[in-house]
């Protein structure tokens, strides 16, 4: 891809990321993409390139959102950091405190770190769905609230691949009186006049990058899965290649893989915890309220993504553990992405953000190169040692 077709800032020191950005173009792993960085609270990298539809008919423009996928996650768990630091949320009591219907089926205990953390045990839902059943509401909380968990909550986690947004959601809605992504609009978003959504206005589906499905498999070999993964995979009834284009699908809010945005929102929305709660001279979140992210809660392998390394989590976020292809080379990062491929890093130790979302997806997010190459350039510039891409792993495979 000719150099003019990346456009974008970098500033001093950071030409490096310029040139990973523009070498994953040159070797055809990205059609279209965007990244950018902060650093105190700064934005020091916001690039963007190629195409936003499979074609290479569209430009991928300044303002091109995309569906980040599993990176809808993080803004649904800093929608509760926020409520938490307001002390309107404990992270430690039961779930029925603010849902009492929840507490159905032996779920009394369960507690809403459970939930912020894979670990509740509501993984999928065991009534079979249809795809505009994720656009109710009402049902898919309902169902969840009705539900005994699939294992015992607390002693493992098991990657709440869909369930996450709703269970989260509905706690933010019983506690706020509003759906978590109004929360997410008006305290976070618009504050910031950063451009995510989770539930896309029509007037802003012009502005959206056709995400490009990773290839089918080779082989016809079907994987062999658990009751539990059964559940969760075989039952989350949306396709990438088509739902993900419909109207229906934007507007609705499924908090956990619904969300839309570039790398621009993406990091600048998550300086809040990169830079000790403030973002654009605004107070968000106290400090201590930030590191209640970094607050391990669950690791070990996890049932869904089982034929992975071991998992490690925090309040909403992954925190540096052997599930990820990518040594992280600071204590204090907490990070997650999505199958778009799309990817945040936030360091509160170099206080920065990296941001990298694309729409071509690639069947390994969790060792995708793409990102890790220009986010191993970011290191570079700050003079960040890291081993990199010290793990091959084969197969991240499976929608985050």
């Amino acid at each position: 891809m000719p150099e003019s077709t990346v456009h974008g800032y970098v500033a001093d020191k950071f030409d490096r990321i310029r040139d990973a950005f523009e070498a994953n173009f040159a070797d055809g792993a990205d059609v279209g993409a965007s990244c950018c960085a902060t650093l105190e609270g700064e934005t020091v990298v916001d690039l963007w390139g190629g195409f936003a539809d499979e074609a290479k008919t569209k430009p991928w423009e300044r303002n091109t959102i995309v569906a980040v996928h599993s990176t809808t996650k993080t803004m649904t768990a800093l929608t509760a950091l926020l409520l938490a630091d307001r002390g309107e949320l404990d992270f430690h009591a039961p779930v029925a405190r603010y849902w009492p219907e929840f507490a159905a089926n032996g779920k009394e205990s369960i507690k809403v770190s459970h939930l912020m953390s894979h670990s509740s045990g509501l993984s999928g839902w065991k009534e079979r769905l249809k795809t505009e059943d994720l656009y109710d509401w009402e049902k898919m909380t309902c169902l969840l609230a009705a539900q005994a968990p699939l294992w015992e909550p607390g002693t493992a986690s098991g990657y709440h691949v869909v369930t996450f947004g709703f269970l989260i959601g509905e706690v933010v809605r019983r506690i706020a009186g509003k759906s978590l992504g109004t929360v997410f609009r008006e305290e976070i978003a618009e504050p910031l006049n950063a451009d995510f959504h989770i539930g896309l206005p029509a007037s802003e589906d012009s502005r959206v990058a056709e995400t490009i499905p990773w290839p089918s498999p080779q082989t016809a070999v079907k994987p062999v899965f658990s009751e539990i993964q059964e559940l969760t995979f075989l039952n989350m009834p949306y396709d990438v290649a088509t739902t993900i284009r419909t109207r229906a699908w934007r507007a609705a809010e499924i908090p956990a893989v619904n969300g839309y945005g570039n790398a621009r929102s993406v990091a600048e929305i998550h300086c809040i915890l990169a830079n000790g709660g403030v973002a654009r001279g605004k107070r968000f979140l106290s400090e201590a309220g930030c590191r209640k992210a970094l607050e391990p809660q669950i690791e070990g392998p996890d049932l869904i993504m089982s034929h992975l390394p071991p998992a490690r989590f925090g309040l909403g976020f992954a925190l540096p553990g052997p599930l990820l292809a990518l040594d992280l080379p600071n204590p204090n990062t907490i990070h997650w992405g999505g199958g778009g491929s799309s990817w945040i890093f936030i360091d509160m130790d170099a206080r920065t953000t990296f941001a990298y979302v694309a729409n071509k997806m690639d069947r390994r997010p969790l060792s995708d190169p793409r990102p890790f190459r220009v986010m191993q350039a970011m290191w570079q510039a700050l003079g960040i040692v890291s081993a990199g891409l010290a793990r091959a792993v084969t197969d991240g495979g499976g929608p985050i």
